[in-house]
């Protein structure tokens, strides 16, 4: 599925409860500069059936005290690997997802500070990490816009 039909079916599947769908219009743009600077529309998110996705806590080698909660997205089936926590815990599996799904919903996952997609199959090397921060930096910003250019009403966000 391209990024546009991507985004059409965030705004169709938004609650209509008369702002979500103009939020998710008005972020669009921001959604689709990230996802088209990776390699892939769609990724592998690791999932447990009861608790939603799987988390990673990574530590600092300098510094232990400092550690990020990050999920993993992979390019493919085939790169998730067997000694995951889908290899080794039937309750997680892994799920295809629309990556402009994985980015907004990135927005809301308050414990999550990274996604971190890679981008080359068959390697875990070179990386792309999104920050959750940045996201939503860029996501306040753009709502900003919106709303001096089309007078959304300021408790929308």
């Amino acid at each position: 599925m391209d990024l546009q039909a991507q985004i059409q079916l965030l705004i169709d599947n938004a609650p209509k409860d008369g702002s979500t769908p103009e939020i998710v219009t008005a972020i669009a743009p921001i959604l689709s500069a990230i996802a088209s600077s990776l390699s892939y529309t769609q990724y592998y998110i690791l999932r447990h059936l009861e608790s939603g996705w799987v988390m990673t806590t990574l530590s600092n080698r300098a510094n232990p005290e400092l550690e990020k909660r990050v999920i993993y997205a992979f390019p493919t089936i085939q790169d998730v690997p067997p000694s995951s926590s889908a290899g080794l815990d039937p309750q997680v599996i892994p799920v295809p997802m629309p990556v402009t799904h994985i980015l907004f919903q990135l927005l809301a996952i308050e414990p999550v500070d990274s996604i971190v997609f890679f981008e080359t199959s068959g390697t875990t090397n070179n990386p792309v990490e999104v920050q959750r921060a940045e996201l939503q930096r860029l996501v306040r910003e753009q709502l900003q816009q919106n709303l001096l250019h089309n007078r959304i009403p300021p408790d929308i966000a």
